[in-house]
């Protein structure tokens, strides 16, 4: 008969299987997904601002803060962007008014220092953005409209805006470079108004934003003006103080001077601040 062997681990073989064990074990714990590593698994969550905000812009601002506010909602789940369009003026009195806003971008410095001046805002606004003047013409340019000199004429039915209005102040200062007394016809609230008379053919021609005219498809001619230079409008955004939202106004006001934000501004026309 056979004599069963049995194997006797030895007092010092069996702390080398010891820490076999251990480090198998330890080895076993590193394989799992480390700080970080679920975003690459999809199990992480956004920790980003939520919910939603009202921003108060500039007529002009109207057709890229419309793409912004999409672009932003889809980078960040669970916020929503909504705009209230028109004159920079008009938006202020708004405000002071009560109206219930989170974010204020304005088509110019002055009228953005207006709200500043009552401590409506929150910090300091940035500059995000530069527009000049254009003449806007009906497509061919039948009245052959050429510079300001032109506009002076009574044959041309003019439209401006009005001088408390962004566009009306930089119309004022490009009257006085250009030594020409301009009388429109109709002075209107914000920019999209002067372009839509000018669309519609109620006027021959209006001053408007280079990125009106770009943003009208064809609909408009753009005659450009030497004069134009002298009357550079920059845009600030800020944060107002009655924001029940300010961590996501103060992100949004971040995405719009940032480089996904700029490149939108500048392929609608809009320079660099």
């Amino acid at each position: 008969m056979k004599t069963q062997q049995r194997t006797r681990v030895r007092p010092a073989a069996a702390a080398a299987v010891a820490l076999v064990v251990v480090a198998l074990a330890l080895s076993g714990c590193s394989a799992s997904p480390g700080p970080g590593a679920g975003a690459d698994a999809g199990t992480a969550t956004s920790t980003g601002p939520t919910g939603s905000i009202t921003v108060f812009a500039a007529a002009s601002l109207q057709q890229t803060f419309t793409t912004l506010g999409t672009r932003y909602e889809d980078a960040h789940p669970g916020t929503t962007v909504t705009f209230s369009f028109a004159g920079s003026s008009d938006l202020v009195s708004q405000i002071r008014n009560g109206a219930p806003a989170d974010v204020f971008a304005s088509a110019d410095e002055a009228t953005m220092a207006k709200l500043a001046d009552t401590d409506l805002a929150t910090g300091s606004p940035r500059d995000f953005a530069t527009n000049t003047l254009e003449i806007a013409v009906a497509p061919g340019n039948p009245e052959r409209v050429h510079g300001l000199d032109d506009l002076t004429s009574s044959a041309v039915q003019l439209v401006t805006c009005a001088t408390p209005v962004p566009c009306g102040a930089a119309t004022a200062k490009v009257e006085r470079a250009a030594g020409v007394d301009l009388h429109p016809v109709s002075e209107e609230q914000s920019v999209t108004d002067v372009l839509g008379k000018v669309e519609s053919g109620q006027a021959d021609a209006g001053l408007v934003y280079v990125t009106d005219v770009r943003g009208a498809h064809g609909k408009v001619d753009g005659v450009p003006f030497d004069e134009s230079t002298t009357a550079v409008n920059t845009y600030p955004i800020g944060v107002l103080r009655e924001s029940t939202n300010p961590a996501l106004a103060t992100s949004f006001t971040a995405y719009v001077r940032s480089e996904a934000g700029q490149e939108v501004l500048a392929a609608a026309g809009f320079g660099k601040p």
